[in-house]
């Protein structure tokens, strides 16, 4: 009769000599899953407490393999058959009890090289490799593999320092709360929201992340942001560890009061109207705050960049882009004493006139980034930043400038030898040109100031420089001839220069790799195409050796050549690629 405990037995007499030639000794009987039997005693497991030690090892003979297979309940088993409990329960079936879902000790890497871990007996190490290279959707399906992959996955949980998190639009918090709370370390969190954030995310972030130091919060189109200002105020007052915050889609902060001895970054987007703004941090060094662009914002700017300029004495980097920056609010600014400030971004200011320049190049003799897109600034002003920073500024973006021409450009190129990128997009402009916005319907208030300019339509920009690497001059409709000699520049904007012919452009630039030209015209890519893919060619052309009488020159392969190249042109003609031209 067969008995559902126990296992099936071949009705062959164990002693056969055609069963003892297919056992291996050296090699444990495979324990197959329905088996519920000690593996020590061979009494049933339910209701049963094994009297027999753990710890104690024994080497299998030939009787006992054979006592293994014709075992019966009559005769249990010996307790030869403890020595396979130290295999892990995640490969081995022997020894089930509720012990196995009990928590094991923290291991450290030394300890990982020692175990197996998984099917197919994978070392734990290469398991730990694999896992954590995967996002955390995925970490999560892993773990319900098996106890191995499980372990492991939890493991890294427990180890993870950074965690990049997408919370799609179905999601509860419940989800983001059960895979915070799996990471008691985590000090860097990046949660992109594609559905709704309140003050809730925040109390959890806050309970599960004790050591937070970095939080970046970035929402989809989809997504609101319904955090107010005195809720992220009580969140940066309790997290004393965070040093870095991020967040977009702050329309609803109303204001707030920031106080917090630690937090040196701070960005906030899609501000609106705000009534009261206080930072109380000392230690502050980057600020970054971006007001919507809506004309109904009732921010007292002025008010906001003094009380900014004059409790955080250690700001380096400063960035406010917001239509209502006036020179009032630079006045403001340049008041503070800022002797470490680096960096000074004022952006959609178009009350920024020449004199708001000359007041920040007297307050800041230092800059190493100037940024003041959207101004009202003209060639004067170029004249006085070049006076001011020729052995500092690397960084000049003067785009959405439209009293500035291509003298203006042409001087700073010449007179600033450490600049590195410079963006004039937009701002040598044809009035008449109607590709302002690729639907064909410009900004209407930006479009009657380039009107009301008199503008030279056709201008010529002439640049060369040694250090410079990023050149953008998208949009610039009224350039109508470009020549450049940057034996540096990688980065080149194009786009939507459409008065530029092939004709009218020359190139010498053999460190380019990416050309941006939508919306030239079609000759004008190809003559770009040309001179950039063509121009490492002619530098390594192959030498000219004189025939045997010395009649005339021919060019023969390098490898033909019995002078060796050197170093530096093997290094060129190795790794010389070519030159990337983007029309889309």
């Amino acid at each position: 009769m067969y008995h559902p405990n126990q296992p099936h037995i071949s009705p062959a007499t164990p002693g056969t000599s055609s069963f003892s030639s297919s056992v291996d000794f050296n090699k444990p009987v495979k324990k197959q899953r329905g088996n519920y039997n000690c593996g020590r005693c061979g009494l049933p497991k339910k209701g049963h407490s094994c009297h027999l030690p753990p710890a104690a090892t024994y080497t299998p003979t030939s009787a006992d393999s054979f006592a293994s297979v014709s075992t019966s309940k009559s005769r249990p088993l010996p307790p030869s058959r403890q020595q396979y409990t130290h295999l892990r329960r995640a490969l081995s079936f022997d020894d089930i009890d509720i012990r196995c879902d009990s928590p094991e000790p923290e291991m450290d890497e030394s300890e990982l090289d020692l175990l197996v871990s998984g099917s197919g007996k994978l070392p734990a190490s290469c398991l730990w490799e694999v896992l954590k290279r995967l996002p955390p959707a995925g970490l999560l399906a892993a773990a319900r593999v098996c106890k191995g992959w499980r372990d492991t996955a939890r493991r890294l949980w427990r180890a993870a320092e950074e965690l990049r998190l997408r919370v799609p639009p179905r999601a509860q918090l419940g989800f983001v709360g059960s895979v915070l709370q799996k990471c008691p370390g985590l000090v860097r969190l990046s949660l992109r929201m594609e559905s709704d954030v309140d003050a809730t995310m925040l109390a959890c972030i806050a309970f599960s992340c004790p050591n937070l130091e970095f939080m970046e919060i970035s929402t989809s189109d989809t997504a609101v942001n319904r955090i107010t200002g005195d809720e992220l105020s009580r969140f940066v007052a309790d997290k004393r560890c965070l040093t870095s915050l991020k967040m977009e889609g702050c329309f609803n902060l109303g204001g707030f009061v920031l106080c917090s001895s630690s937090l040196s970054t701070l960005w906030l987007s899609d501000l609106h109207s705000l009534s009261k703004t206080v930072f109380n941090c000392p230690n502050l060094k980057e600020v970054s705050l971006d007001f919507s662009p809506q004309e109904n914002d009732s921010t007292d700017l002025v008010a906001m960049v003094d009380a900014l300029g004059r409790s955080c004495s250690r700001l380096q980097n400063i960035h406010i882009a917001a239509v209502r920056l006036s020179h009032t609010a630079v006045l403001a600014l340049t008041g503070a004493n800022l002797r470490g400030l680096r960096m000074l971004s004022l952006v959609l200011g178009s009350e920024i006139t020449d004199a708001s320049v000359a007041a920040i190049a007297s307050s800041y003799p230092k800059l190493e980034l100037l940024d003041l897109s959207g101004s009202s600034i003209s060639d004067s002003g170029i004249g006085m930043i070049c006076n001011v920073f020729p052995a500092t500024l690397s960084r000049l973006l003067l785009a959405l400038c439209p009293n500035i021409t291509s003298s203006g450009i042409q001087f700073a190129t010449a007179q600033l030898p450490l600049l590195e990128l410079m963006d004039c997009g937009m701002t040598i402009c044809d009035p008449s040109s109607q590709c302002l916005n690729s639907d064909g319907s410009g900004d209407g208030e930006l479009q009657t100031t380039f009107q009301n300019k008199l503008h030279l339509i056709c201008q010529k920009l002439i640049i060369k420089h040694g250090r410079l690497k990023k050149l953008s001059l998208w949009g610039c409709s009224g350039l109508d001839a470009l020549y450049l000699n940057c034996p540096e520049l990688k980065d080149l904007n194009l786009n939507s220069c459409r008065n530029l012919h092939s004709e009218t452009v020359l190139l010498q630039c053999p460190s380019l790799e990416c050309v941006h030209a939508s919306g030239c015209q079609k000759l004008l890519i190809g003559a770009i195409q040309r001179q950039v893919n063509d121009l490492g060619t002619k530098e390594n052309q192959c030498p000219s050796k004189r025939l045997a009488d010395g009649s005339k020159r021919v060019r023969v392969p390098h490898f033909l050549s019995q002078q060796p190249l050197d170093d530096e042109n093997k290094k060129q003609r190795i790794g010389a690629r070519p030159c990337n031209v983007l029309v889309d």
